[in-house]
């Protein structure tokens, strides 16, 4: 072959490839997944105004919460029935099991049975943001902006939320729980999920200042069905009922000044009971 069919050939080759480089480009880009996080547009915050009126702060019916423990237990598989009829006895007697008392999150299911603190409902253009009180864990995240629940999300204290409005009823899907977490229906009546956990919520006004949150609990590996009970919250306009910071372990520290004037933190010290060491 001459130097110059050599030269032919080469470039007729690499004409070739290009082409088919470009068809199989051209072909995986449109087998790509649509921007999840797309810039919203004016429209956007506009619909946001179409949305229910969930302004205020809402607290929660902490005594509906107890009364359920008595009326609606969740339909527990035997070792997990034994559990917790032994920590119901404990805490009758005045000995709960301390569920909570390691400063992590109370986390999914938990959060959402038996918080006894105050939240905010913040809406933003694809997504529903609920603001707790208490710690800086008391965060939810629900996305709205019609994505699918993905197929192996890595497993977190509060899951991943996806949700969608039914009319003014949020309806959402979480899981992706951590299998540690408690599903609790106290602070001291509860037993780890096992993983495989789906919570699903539907978020409505069951009257002008009434919040109903209707829930289904499906956690195969500790309950023998799936679970409903409902958690009521009512509103607050009023100033004094605005979220309050508060930081785990907060108070196991007293305030102090060091050598040399700055201002900081002490721990205070516990006997091995979990009583505060009065100062000598």
């Amino acid at each position: 072959m001459s130097s110059k069919h050599i030269i032919q050939f080469v470039l007729r080759f690499c004409a070739y490839s290009l082409v088919g480089y470009s068809i199989l480009a051209s072909s995986a880009h449109a087998q790509e997944k649509p921007i999840i996080n797309r810039a919203p547009v004016a429209k956007d915050y506009a619909d946001l105004g179409k949305l229910p009126d969930w302004s205020g702060t809402w607290n929660p019916n902490i005594s509906d919460q107890f009364n359920q423990v008595n009326t609606n237990m969740p339909p527990w598989k035997p070792e997990q029935a034994k559990v917790i009829q032994f920590q119901l006895v404990e805490e009758k007697a005045g000995r709960p099991a301390p569920l909570f008392t390691n400063c992590l999150p109370e986390s999914m299911p938990s959060w959402a049975l038996i918080t006894h603190n105050s939240i905010e409902f913040l809406f933003t253009p694809g997504r529903v943001t609920i603001l707790g009180e208490s710690d800086s864990n008391r965060l939810r995240r629900i996305y709205t902006d019609g994505r699918a629940m993905p197929d192996d999300p890595d497993p977190t204290f509060h899951g991943y939320s996806v949700g969608h409005w039914e009319g003014n009823t949020l309806v959402v899907e979480t899981t992706g729980i951590r299998p540690q977490t408690y599903l609790a229906v106290s602070e001291a009546v509860g037993v780890p999920n096992n993983g495989d956990v789906r919570v699903i919520e539907r978020f409505h006004l069951a009257g002008k200042d009434i919040m109903h949150d209707d829930i289904e609990i499906i956690a195969p590996n500790v309950l023998t069905k799936p679970w409903k009970t409902t958690r009521e919250y009512f509103r607050q306009r009023a100033r004094k009922y605005e979220i309050i910071e508060g930081v785990c372990l907060e108070g196991s520290f007293s305030e102090s000044k060091d050598q040399t004037g700055n201002d900081i933190f002490v721990p205070i010290k516990y006997d091995v009971g979990g009583n505060r060491i009065p100062p000598q």
